[in-house]
């Protein structure tokens, strides 16, 4: 396939800047709040729903929207007002600057809100570099939240997007996810420049036969053979 013509999915998270550092511990803090407040829980309590319904759906809005009645906006604004986040954002600057001259088109696809996003793109010197961007509120079916790692919800987006499995590459730091999107026909590239660890503990040198290539920078996209 001709790089011009192919279709780069870009994670946000712990694939464009250095997530682990600020603010999914921010996140994390909010999200067991929002819980605790909402659902009458300890905070003990709230961090292990919060594991668990990440662990089970791939993002804790997900039970709770499923098991507990709650609205994904309500959710997403209350948890992702962050005050103060912006100035601690900070992608590699030469990744950043890879990832703009990269050839092919270029789609963000979080599991974060649409406002988080723009503002961390902002913040990291991104934004406008992307042709459009799935968010989460876009990744639903029969009004259930249906974020990454969803089968399904990859299937619609591609859809909607008017695009074909293997013109799509998937770059992502979260496993779970490239293993779903493989299975659909995308190739997947798997981003460790701000990992310690992947999240079930599997070793960085270690690559998952559903990943496509791993990669320590954006930069080494671009030198691909493989792409």
């Amino acid at each position: 396939m001709s790089s011009r013509n192919r279709v780069w999915l870009f994670d946000l998270d712990d694939t464009l800047h250095n997530a682990s550092q600020r603010a999914f511990p921010e996140l994390n803090a909010s999200m067991t709040a929002y819980i605790e407040t909402h659902l009458g829980l300890t905070t003990e309590e709230a961090v292990a729903l919060r594991h668990g319904y990440f662990n089970r759906y791939g993002a804790t809005l997900t039970g709770l929207q499923r098991h507990h009645g709650v609205k994904a906006a309500h959710f997403l604004h209350e948890t992702h007002l962050l005050p103060g986040l912006d100035p601690h954002l900070h992608g590699h600057a030469q990744d950043l600057a890879a990832l703009r001259r990269l050839p092919g088109r270029k789609f963000l696809m979080t599991n974060a809100p649409r406002a988080y996003a723009d503002r961390v793109l902002a913040a990291i010197g991104l934004a406008g570099v992307f042709e459009g961007m799935v968010c989460v509120e876009d990744m639903s079916c029969f009004r259930q939240s249906r974020p990454k790692p969803d089968a399904r919800m990859f299937r619609i987006v591609l859809a909607r997007l008017k695009l074909r499995p293997e013109q799509c590459v998937l770059v992502e730091d979260t496993l779970i996810h490239q293993k779903s999107a493989r299975s659909l026909g995308l190739a997947t590239v798997w981003m460790q420049r701000w990992l310690r660890k992947a999240a079930d503990g599997r070793r960085l040198h270690h690559r998952p036969a559903y990943v496509s290539r791993r990669v320590r920078s954006l930069a080494a996209l671009a030198r691909s053979p493989q792409f």
